[in-house]
């Protein structure tokens, strides 16, 4: 059996332990033969049970941002990762930050970083978009109201008070610029605040943006 073309049609996302032992069901060792695979670079360890195509496999493989909503869930992509997502921020953000209602995580692998922060519903639910990075693969992540939310609620020692230093903390810490922060949607926020953590905090954040 060729593996490689059995797991072609699974590749749009990460794939479990089960399903690689159902196609490896002729081998009688089929445990030592994913070792096999896995040493030979045809598959990588996501985490224990759950896998993706290796890269000498030459196939297509999930999105990171897929990835990571498979690796801890429920949850969504949010805070720089989701900026960097939408244009928000320049930088390029090499690990992925999300929101979960399971207790904080963090995994490291072949792929690259992912953490997850705690977040208690129904604010967890709110302001997730669903975005089709390609064909077949679709993430969840966090819209750019929901990803400065999240990044105020979530980082310690962020706590607003007011006008200025909440431009201090977008504009030059997070380097937003002003345009991308006028064309965010407030009223969509006002709907939150009864749900959310840090509520002085998203407070003034609203404040400042209705005056920009």
């Amino acid at each position: 059996m060729n593996f490689r073309e059995s797991i072609k049609e699974y590749t749009s996302a990460p794939f479990s332990r089960h399903l690689v032992l159902d196609l490896l069901k002729e081998y009688k060792r089929p445990n030592d033969k994913i070792s096999e695979l896995v040493k030979a670079g045809l598959l990588t360890i996501l985490k224990n049970g759950l896998y993706v195509p290796g890269t000498k496999s030459r196939l297509n493989t999930a999105e990171p941002f897929l990835i990571a909503n498979h690796l801890w869930g429920p949850s969504y992509v949010s805070m720089e990762s989701a900026l960097s997502y939408w244009g928000l921020i320049p930088e390029r953000v090499h690990e992925i930050t999300s929101m979960t209602t399971k207790a904080t995580k963090r995994y490291q692998n072949a792929i690259g970083r992912f953490t997850y922060k705690h977040l208690d519903v129904p604010y967890y639910s709110l302001g997730i978009k669903q975005v089709t990075l390609k064909d077949r693969q679709t993430a969840m992540i966090a819209s750019p109201e929901k990803a400065l939310c999240d990044k105020i609620i979530a980082t310690p020692g962020v706590f607003l008070r007011s006008i200025k230093q909440t431009m201090e903390f977008l504009v030059e810490d997070l380097r937003i610029e002003e345009d991308y922060l006028r064309g965010l949607h407030v009223s969509e926020i006002e709907t939150w605040i009864k749900y959310a953590p840090k509520r002085a905090s998203l407070e003034i954040f609203i404040k400042t943006l209705a005056g920009l």
